[in-house]
């Protein structure tokens, strides 16, 4: 059994700035979600994706959140502070994501839309209102320099970091930098801003270490891979392929790669290819395959055996309990762990009531070490994070994980990025914003 949201959905037929009179908001009560907070609660907007083709992960995100705002309130809130949230429903749509942030304009005290082209949708609103756009493994890789963008953060693994560690994890597997050089490494990848991301690392890293790596540009929704892979084994000759792809396309390589006979166990997906809904449609195909991510996996930590006992026990579940301990799940809870500290923070260092600039200033004073994550009962589940005034993180490892067909498990440590070129590449990019910009 989970527990009804409140939720309001945007009619995609409206534009940002015209809102009020054509609103249409259907909201399904839940009594401990209300529109309202009380004196001394923190009322919390959440941009959500329950429907369309990104749902199914998605809405674990989203409910891996929820059931640990629930976990926080069931102990009493925040030194007394409960947390109420509402939803509003975008379906991983940019303008109605945008309507949902002027729906709450000025209630916001963070905001974080699992979604990168909204985070550069809204990058310039935030700014003005002073409040934090967070995107975990995401968004803007430069908004790592905290300087530059006060209210903007990757939080966790920019993309350039995610391609720095992944460059790494296969020099592991081949016994080291050295043995890269004249290797052949393919880079299957959406055609778009997202899927370019690790260009300038690839090309770095190719310099240095002597390999050789070759770009095969898909077509949105990349759904017809076949003339890509009979090139990638049959013409490049790759030892490694590497994807960077996200929703159903990340399935489709298993097939093709069947049909042309290129080894899964040298295939490495982005983590955005690497939750059991990227995987289960391609059926025993997707054995042995290996992905990144940023957080562990599995049931087996202490917090997600709290989430159970006191949130899904109790029959105030935000999501059904089978679903409870995957990829996406688990992701969503280290997502509401960041903002819980963020909050937690900003009460202690500034008071009730909340503003998205104090909320701000309590994301730059986390410290997430190793004491404190035993504390929340998360060790293990994320990397150790401290953050600062000039520091949103974005430079740290990540693991690998292998799929056995039922579910995956973690085959590697923490790997580091190559920090040296992805701070050298954040530092061009932040230079080259300022001067857009004329900061």
């Amino acid at each position: 059994m989970f527990m009804k949201r409140a939720s309001i959905r945007l009619s995609p037929a409206l534009v940002p700035g015209v809102l009020a009179a054509s609103m249409l908001a259907t909201v399904s009560a839940l009594p401990a979600q209300t529109s309202i907070a009380a004196e001394g609660e923190i009322y919390h907007p959440m941009l959500v994706t329950r429907t369309g083709p990104f749902a199914s992960a998605a809405s674990g995100v989203s409910s891996g959140q929820q059931d640990y705002f629930a976990l926080v309130n069931a102990n009493g809130g925040i030194d007394g502070v409960k947390i109420k949230w509402e939803e509003c429903e975008f379906g991983y749509k940019t303008p109605r994501a945008l309507e949902c942030y002027e729906r709450f304009r000025g209630k916001w005290k963070i905001v974080y839309p699992n979604s990168t082209p909204v985070i550069f949708a809204l990058s310039k609103r935030l700014t003005e209102d002073k409040v934090l756009g967070i995107n975990l493994a995401g968004g803007r890789s430069e908004s790592t320099d905290g300087k530059t963008f006060p209210y903007l953060s990757p939080v966790i693994l920019n993309f350039w970091s995610q391609a720095a560690s992944t460059i790494r994890y296969i020099a592991q597997q081949e016994g080291g930098e050295a043995k890269l050089k004249g290797k052949k490494i393919a880079f299957v990848h959406l055609d778009n801003s997202y899927g370019r991301q690790p260009f300038p690392i690839f090309d770095a890293r190719a310099k240095k270490y002597g390999f050789e790596w070759k770009s095969w540009p898909l077509a949105w929704p990349a759904l017809e891979q076949s003339a890509a892979w009979v090139d990638i084994a049959r013409r490049f000759r790759a030892d490694w392929a590497i994807q960077w792809n996200y929703g159903q396309s990340c399935n489709v390589p298993m097939t093709e790669m069947k049909k042309v006979g290129f080894p899964i166990e040298k295939f490495v997906g982005t983590l955005w290819c690497g939750s059991e809904e990227d995987v289960t449609p391609a059926g025993d195909l997707a054995k042995g395959y290996i992905s990144a991510n940023y957080h562990g996996v599995g049931l087996d930590f202490p917090v997600i055996q709290e989430i159970i006992e006191k949130v899904h026990d109790k029959g105030k579940g935000n999501i059904e309990r089978n679903r409870v301990g995957t990829v996406a799940y688990n992701r969503g809870v280290l997502t509401g762990i960041i903002i819980v500290e963020a909050f937690r923070n900003a009460i202690k260092n500034a008071g009730m009531p909340l503003d998205g600039k104090k909320v701000r200033d309590g994301f730059r004073m986390i410290k997430l070490d190793g004491k404190r994550l035993k504390e929340l009962g998360a060790e293990g589940l994320l990397p150790e994070l401290v953050f600062s005034a000039t520091y949103h993180g974005g430079i740290e490892p990540q693991l690998f994980q292998r799929w056995d067909g039922k579910k995956w498990t973690t085959i590697s440590d923490w790997v580091p990025p190559y920090e040296d070129v992805v701070r050298a590449e954040i530092k061009r990019a932040a230079a080259e914003y300022k001067k857009q910009t004329k900061q």
